[in-house]
């Protein structure tokens, strides 16, 4: 899935992850977010880093990056 197939305005992404979209998460009373699949985005990251250095920028630079109410989820 890419971001191309959400049929959802306002969504944010994180760049170059596409790959890695699950689709779409709803709760009532909250926007929609994009879904991704955290141990995709680790594989991806991973093909330029080790392993342990992809978790850690994970954690750091993406899990750990509030872009406001449409900040997507990470799902393990």
């Amino acid at each position: 899935m890419n971001r191309e197939d959400l049929d959802h305005e306002g969504l944010l992404f994180a760049d170059g992850f596409d790959e890695a979209i699950i689709g779409v998460a709803e709760r009532i009373g909250m926007e929609p977010v994009v879904a991704y699949d955290t141990n995709k985005i680790i594989e991806i990251l991973a093909r330029d880093m080790t392993e342990d250095e992809a978790v850690e920028y994970f954690e750091f630079n993406i899990l750990g990056a509030y872009m406001g109410e449409r900040t997507p989820i990470y799902i393990s």
